[in-house]
């Protein structure tokens, strides 16, 4: 029993780490067929990760074990702190919302369909300057609704989250250049880019290149963790607004709008 403690404690160590998959290490490979076909094993692994405030999203041989920090968890990244990391001059909550809309933008154009997330075989691409232009995209929308409302003020605090940020992210600069000639991180492309960078540390994303502000294509992993953020009010508000566009179907995304802004 011992031995099947420590497999299975094993297996969620290999899920914390981000960029280890199943196809480039054959112990961890043996370790998701055993999950996959031991349903004690399996039981074992879920009670170990819970012990450890996290949850097991999916484990597969794609994604390998993809789990989830559940509230107060040593392990929960909370929005909060990582707004408070950058240099954003704007009130707390409202750089919790930035943040989370900029994270939103790019898991609904990562996968902008109900069958994008079904498919596994599915892979989406996106880019700094799409994300930014989605987002302001949407602000714009929100403003000519707030217009024909005739409600044209600053959002009241119990109106939709989108609403709630629209007037912050539209006023900040898309981009500016440092000293060094970097992008300044008090930009919404700048707060875009630490967003793909830290998506990329995570597993969720890899860069492909660096064009558009930095281009990056979606993984496994990101997709496991997009479905359990569909079923949340603020992602399905977003791509209600109908600035979301598809390709040809074919795993790629052409930007819904122009990338120069």
């Amino acid at each position: 029993m011992s031995g099947d403690a420590e497999a299975a404690a094993r297996l969620i160590s290999f899920g914390l780490r981000p960029k280890q998959v199943p196809g480039r290490d054959v112990v961890y490979a043996d370790l998701v067929r055993r999950y996959t076909e031991d349903s004690a094993f399996k039981q074992l692994a879920h009670s170990i990760a819970a012990g450890l405030g996290l949850m097991v999203l999916d484990v597969s041989t794609r994604a390998g074990a993809v789990l989830a920090a559940v509230d107060e968890s040593v392990f929960e990244i909370k929005m909060d702190g990582y707004a408070r990391q950058s240099k954003i001059r704007e009130r707390r909550e409202t750089e919790k919302v930035l943040h989370g809309l900029v994270h939103l933008a790019t898991a609904a154009l990562g996968y902008p369909r109900p069958d994008d997330l079904a498919d596994d075989t599915y892979i989406g691409r996106v880019s700094v300057e799409q994300v930014d232009g989605v987002v302001r995209e949407a602000c714009r929308i929100l403003d000519e609704r707030a217009a024909k409302a005739g409600t044209n003020n600053d959002p009241a605090t119990d109106a939709p989250e989108l609403e709630q940020a629209w007037r912050a992210y539209a006023r900040r600069p898309a981009a500016a250049a440092t000293k060094d000639g970097r992008l300044a991180a008090d930009t919404t492309r700048g707060m875009v880019a630490r967003a793909l960078r830290f998506l990329s540390e995570q597993g969720f994303l890899v860069q492909v290149n660096t064009e558009q502000g930095g281009t990056y294509r979606t993984t496994p992993r990101y997709q496991v963790q997009v479905r359990e953020l569909a079923a949340d009010s603020a992602f399905a508000e977003l791509s209600a607004l109908g600035v979301l566009a598809v390709g040809d179907g074919a795993g790629t995304l052409r930007p819904s709008i122009s990338d120069t802004l």
